[in-house]
């Protein structure tokens, strides 16, 4: 089953708007009226969701109560504090209780749908896995799937360098600087090895819908990653 998103927001003309805006933007979304409510769901389903949006000023329990009690569950969740109060004390609150991101009513949808996928780009990367699209790239088991694929084991090498080009995505890089901040020299010989490495991983990559690397004469390499999803 895909991640949800679990919306909390006692105003339930606009939480029935950002539900729907974030169901067409692929964040299936579940929408709470109260804390009550998402926490008892939390507790039968606590691996149901990959994100939360939290009201602040709800009249069953405020947001940052509901953030503690979700921490104190154990819960992994990232969470954006969503708020008509632009108090610096509030912001601070909210970020000194774990919060990923605070943002004042009212706001653009497109911005929140963007800082919800930051969010969790971020936090897949530090579980160890990066995804962009299509492409999943398990950096402790040096392994790598491109959509329904079967699994490719990568060498360290190829493991070490892919790293690298997420790392610098849609950027143009430099031979010479990807030598040198990988294996620390940039000789004739191990600018062949970066070659064959480059050529297996645009091999691996060719299913791809969302990764390409492109050549760029003279300089180096472009790790294009496009952000649709599709």
């Amino acid at each position: 089953m895909q991640p949800k998103t679990l919306l909390v927001e006692d105003e339930i003309d606009l939480g029935t708007v950002v539900k729907q805006y974030l169901d067409i933007s692929d964040f299936a979304t579940d929408l709470f009226p109260s804390a009550h409510t998402a926490l008892q769901q939390l507790r039968e389903h606590p691996d149901m969701y990959q994100i939360a949006i939290l009201d602040i000023t709800m009249p069953d329990m405020d947001g940052f109560e509901l953030a503690t009690r979700i921490l104190d569950m154990g819960l992994r969740l990232p969470f954006i504090f969503l708020t008509a109060r632009n108090e610096k004390k509030d912001r601070l609150r909210g970020l000194r209780i774990g919060a990923d991101d605070y943002i004042v009513k009212p706001f653009d949808v497109d911005e929140l749908v963007l800082r919800m996928r930051n969010i969790i780009r971020r936090r897949t990367d530090d579980d160890g896995i990066v995804q962009r699209g299509d492409v999943r790239f398990y950096k402790e088991g040096l392994k790598l799937r491109v959509g329904e694929g079967d699994e490719i084991i990568l060498t360290p090498k190829e493991s070490e360098l892919l790293d690298f080009l997420f790392r610098h995505q849609n950027r143009v890089l430099k031979r010479e600087d990807i030598l040198n901040q990988l294996w620390g020299d940039s000789d004739y010989f191990l600018g062949r090895s970066l070659d064959v490495f480059i050529s297996r991983l645009r091999k691996y990559l060719n299913a791809s819908r969302n990764i390409r690397i492109q050549n760029v004469y003279g300089v180096g390499f472009l790790f294009n990653v496009s952000h649709s999803e599709s």
